[in-house]
C-alpha cells in the first residue's frame, strides 16, 4: 500500500523534467516537457503520437520530402488533393510539429541523429530493418542513448520468423483471429468478414503503443533508463479476444473451431427498426419480462418457459424470438425504443450513424468533440479522448501541421543545442 501511495505522489512530478525547448499548451498538461520524435509512415504510429501530443508532449513529426503517406489518404477537403487536404491526416496529427528530412542523404540522417539525441521517445511504425537504414540500431539504443525509449510498431513484431512478411490491416485483422467471429451471428457457410473501419488494427496498435510509452516514461523517470518496446499488431489483435479465450481457458467453453462459439447466447443480435437498427441482448428472466412490458405484453412471449434464457436457450427458441422481435422493432424509432428499453433495464442500444454521434447528448455532455480550425480542411469537430484528467486534460490546441511547417525552427533549435 505504501508503494502505491508513493507512486501516486510521484505522478505529478514524472513529466516535469527540465527540457528547455519543450512546448507547453496552456496550463500544465500530463506530458509537458516530454519530447518525442515520430518516424511514422502509417496510421498506427501517427495515432500513438497523436494520443501523446494531445496530452502535451512535444511531438516532432519527421516527414520525407513528399510527406507522410497518410497525407495521400482520403477523405479530402473538397476537391483539393494537396498534402494538407487529408482529413485523416488532420485528425491524426493535431498538436504536432512537422520537419522535412531526406533520410536517404547524409545531411538528413545527421539532423535526425541530433533530434534523437535530444528526445525522450522515438516512435517508429516502418517495416523491421528500416530504422537501421536511417542510423538507429534498436539493439544498440541502450548503449548509445541510455535515457531514450524506442517504440517500434510492426505487423508481427520486430524479431521473429515473420518479421519480414508484408501485411496490411485487413490481413492482420484475420491473422489476429478477429475475422473468425466478425460479425457475430454470421452464417458459418459464409467467409469471415473484416470489422469496422479501414484501420482498426492500426488504431488498436497505436493505442497500445501509447500506453507502453507512458509506462516506460514512468520507469524512465525513476531509473534514468529508457526501454525498447516491440509492438506486434497481430498480437495486439489476439490479445483483444478476451471473452472467448478466457472462457476456453477456465473450462467454461469447449475449445472449438465453431465460429458461433464467439457469439452471445439468447436473442442477441442487430435488428432493424423503422429508421435504422438497434442491438438487443436479453440474458435473463428479468429482461425477458421487461421486454414483454415494453412491447405491450404480447401473448407469444407467454408461450416460452419463464427461465428459458438461462436453462433452455435452444437455437429454435432463439430464432423464433428474434423473428417476433424483428417484426415489432421494424415499427419503432431506434432512439425512442432504446431509451424506453434502457429505462426498464434492457440491454438495447441504437446503432449510431456518424450524424447520430455528433448529435448525441451524452457526447455533448462529455465535450467529446472539439472545434478546431485547419487552414485547408477548414473548421471541423474533432473527436478527443474517452477519458478526462481532472488537472491535466487532453487539449486540442493546434491543427495538424503543413508539410515541413516547423523545419527551420526545429533545425535551428537542434543546431543551437549541439553548439552548446
Amino acid at each position: 500500500m505504501r508503494g502505491a501511495l508513493r507512486c501516486a505522489r510521484m505522478l505529478p512530478e514524472i513529466y516535469r523534467m527540465n527540457r528547455p525547448a519543450a512546448r507547453r499548451i496552456g496550463t500544465m498538461t500530463a506530458l509537458s516537457n516530454i519530447r518525442i520524435v515520430e518516424l511514422s509512415g502509417g496510421v498506427a504510429g501517427e495515432y500513438c503520437g497523436k494520443l501523446l501530443a494531445d496530452f502535451g508532449a512535444e511531438v516532432i513529426k519527421v516527414e520525407p520530402p513528399q510527406g507522410s503517406p497518410v497525407r495521400a489518404l482520403p477523405p479530402f477537403a473538397g476537391n483539393d488533393r494537396g498534402p494538407d487536404a487529408s482529413a485523416l491526416f488532420a485528425y491524426l496529427n493535431t498538436n504536432k510539429r512537422s520537419i522535412v528530412l531526406d533520410l536517404e542523404s547524409d545531411g538528413g540522417r545527421d539532423a535526425l541523429a541530433r533530434l534523437v539525441a535530444r528526445a525522450d521517445v522515438v516512435i517508429d511504425d516502418h517495416a523491421p530493418g528500416w530504422l537501421e537504414t536511417v542510423g538507429i540500431n534498436p539493439d544498440m539504443v541502450g548503449a548509445s542513448h541510455p535515457g531514450l525509449t524506442l517504440c517500434t510498431i510492426t505487423p508481427y513484431g520486430r524479431t521473429n520468423a515473420k518479421a519480414d512478411v508484408p501485411a496490411e490491416d485487413l490481413t492482420l485483422f484475420h491473422a489476429g483471429g478477429w475475422g473468425y467471429h466478425t460479425p457475430g451471428g454470421v452464417d458459418p457457410a459464409k467467409p469471415p468478414l473484416k470489422g469496422a473501419g479501414r484501420f482498426i488494427v492500426s488504431y488498436e496498435a497505436g493505442m497500445e503503443a501509447a500506453l507502453c510509452v507512458s509506462a516506460a516514461l514512468f520507469d524512465q523517470h525513476r531509473s534514468g533508463h529508457g526501454r525498447v518496446i516491440d509492438i506486434s499488431k497481430q498480437r495486439v489483435m489476439a490479445s483483444r479476444l478476451d471473452y472467448v479465450l478466457a472462457q476456453m481457458l477456465v473450462g467454461d467453453m469447449d475449445v472449438t473451431e465453431a465460429r458461433g462459439a464467439f457469439d452471445l447466447g439468447g436473442p442477441a443480435s442487430i435488428m432493424p427498426c423503422a429508421d435504422g437498427f438497434v442491438y438487443l441482448w436479453l440474458s435473463d428472466t428479468r429482461m425477458w419480462w421487461a421486454m414483454h412490458d415494453l412491447m405491450g405484453k404480447p401473448d407469444w412471449m407467454l408461450e416460452f418457459p419463464e427461465d428459458w434464457l438461462q436453462k433452455g436457450c435452444t437455437p429454435e427458441r432463439v430464432a423464433l424470438s428474434r423473428q417476433y422481435f424483428t417484426q415489432w422493432l421494424k415499427t419503432q424509432n431506434k432512439h425512442e425504443v432504446a431509451a424506453e428499453g434502457q429505462k426498464r433495464g434492457i440491454m438495447v442500444v441504437p446503432i449510431n450513424t456518424a450524424p447520430d454521434l455528433m448529435d448525441s447528448p451524452q457526447y455533448q455532455f462529455r465535450q467529446f468533440f472539439t472545434e478546431l480550425d485547419h487552414p485547408v480542411v477548414g473548421s471541423a469537430s474533432y473527436p478527443t479522448v474517452p477519458y478526462r484528467f481532472s488537472a491535466t486534460p487532453a487539449v486540442l490546441a493546434a491543427p495538424a501541421p503543413s508539410l515541413g511547417q516547423h523545419s527551420k525552427a526545429i533545425l535551428d533549435s537542434v543546431t543551437q543545442g549541439a553548439a552548446q
